[in-house]
């Protein structure tokens, strides 16, 4: 079973940048998409990005051109690059891997951007 360990919320002003890494762990897996969901306060969960193991990757609209999701595939982790952050990027960030047996979701990590 695969288990998943965030790090790198907190609490940033806008224009600032965060780093969001999700590590997973467990044996006998193999990870197909690795991405990252957010939940603001109010709203439903939605897709941030996501990383297939070839190597393409899709964003939400509003997060193009700011956020940058990398994976290193060695260590079992993805990124979340996030740059020029707004306060509507304020949330709960949800790491996501899916293996060809199961998806499994981090724990969440607190981001919030305000002045």
């Amino acid at each position: 079973q695969v288990q998943l360990v965030e790090s790198g919320g907190g609490l940033v002003q806008p224009g600032g940048s965060l780093r969001l890494s999700c590590e997973a762990s467990g044996s006998g897996f193999s990870i197909n998409v690795m991405g990252w969901y957010r939940q603001a306060p109010g709203k439903e969960r939605e897709l941030v990005a996501k990383s297939y193991r070839g190597g393409s990757t899709n964003y939400v609209d509003s997060v193009k051109g700011r956020f940058t999701i990398s994976r290193d595939n060695a260590k079992n982790t993805v990124y979340l690059q996030m740059n020029s952050l707004k306060a509507e990027d304020t949330g709960v960030y949800y790491c996501y891997v899916r293996t060809i047996t199961e998806s499994v979701w981090g724990q969440g990590t607190q981001v919030t951007v305000s002045s």
